[in-house]
């Protein structure tokens, strides 16, 4: 097995926005479309010139081609972000927080996190939003195979927490395709077979359900505070907080 190559890690919900992100974009592709048709047909007889629809669109497609060649299709994801439903909201804040409450308890230092595209931009981060971490202090050392087993098992727990987290609280994950594509990947890069992939996924999903259970209540305490956009140590203090009335 190779040595994972010490970095710092983001588990997001770009899995989740990302499921969002299609729908929206593809309702507001057939809006555009049927809006644009609509403009070119009716232009001639509002005695409105050809060349007007054809320049907006020219320029909309310039935009779209700028933004994906030099930003990364951020504009786009932030102009989508914007029709995000409650609903879509609140089910990404509950996949981040079963990342945010299992690396709390697996001893993985927190450095930030953000719950929309909106709040990754204004953090400076990539994306569409995700907890941060900092992965270092874990990685020191990191070696001895016992001790890269130990690390192994807490990120692949947190990287399914998200997964969990949505299983317990809606019966289904929707997200958590970025999740489990980095997982999918330390672990081929570690030298894992297909089936052994699968199996150590399961296993790390039921390890993230079961602790969301046994911390339901910081779960949920957790929740709320995030969607007020508390800071990392007041909602780990939340944590430690809850953890603590445990009898």
């Amino acid at each position: 097995m190779r040595n994972p190559t010490p970095h710092s890690s983001r588990i997001d919900g770009v899995g989740l926005h990302l499921v969002i992100m299609q729908s929206i974009s593809l309702n507001l592709i057939a809006i555009g479309i049927f809006a644009m048709t609509m403009f070119a047909l009716f232009a001639p007889i509002l005695n409105i010139p050809v060349v007007f629809p054809a320049g907006i669109t020219f320029i909309i497609m310039g935009l779209l081609t700028f933004d994906t060649l030099t930003w990364n299709n951020r504009g786009v994801t932030l102009f989508l972000d914007l029709f995000s439903t409650a609903e879509q909201r609140e089910r990404v804040l509950h996949h981040e927080a079963g990342h945010f409450l299992a690396a709390y308890f697996l001893g993985i230092p927190i450095t930030g996190y953000s719950l929309t595209a909106w709040e990754a931009f204004r953090q400076k981060q990539p994306g569409k939003g995700g907890v941060q971490f900092d992965t270092t202090a874990l990685e020191k050392g990191g070696q001895k195979p016992n001790q890269i087993n130990l690390m192994l098992d807490r990120f692949c727990t947190v990287w399914c927490a998200g997964m969990a987290a949505e299983i317990l609280s809606y019966g289904n994950a929707e997200g958590g395709e970025d999740d489990r594509s980095q997982l999918q990947a330390i672990l081929k890069e570690l030298g894992y077979p297909p089936s052994q992939r699968k199996q150590k996924q399961e296993w790390s999903t039921l390890q993230a359900k079961s602790l969301i259970e046994r911390n339901q209540e910081a779960y949920q305490t957790l929740i709320k505070v995030m969607r007020q956009g508390a800071s990392v140590e007041s909602c780990e203090q939340i944590i430690q907080n809850q953890a603590q009335l445990k009898p």
